[in-house]
């Protein structure tokens, strides 16, 4: 964090299979980023590298086996999990 902030406010996006799944901006939330930490580290012992998702109805759906994720946060690299 110390080389980054406290994001407020930024793009951030989910694609599934290349697909986009999720596009908006980080101000968008119900709960910014610090509040969803605070409340998680209440009842969590949230570590890191440990990965909050924090999803919303539009564009919900499964993944399976072999689905490749990829999450964006506009200033951080990107995240890309395949399914196992």
């Amino acid at each position: 964090m110390a080389q980054t902030g406290h994001f407020t406010r930024g793009a951030i996006s989910l694609r599934v299979n290349g697909a986009v799944k999720q596009n908006a901006d980080l101000n968008q939330m119900i709960w910014n980023v610090a509040e969803q930490i605070s409340r998680l580290s209440a009842a969590f012992e949230l570590k890191p590298g440990d990965i909050i998702f924090s999803g919303t109805p539009e564009n919900v759906g499964p993944v399976v086996r072999g689905d490749l994720m990829e999450g964006a946060i506009a200033g951080l690299p990107a995240l890309r999990v395949k399914v196992v």
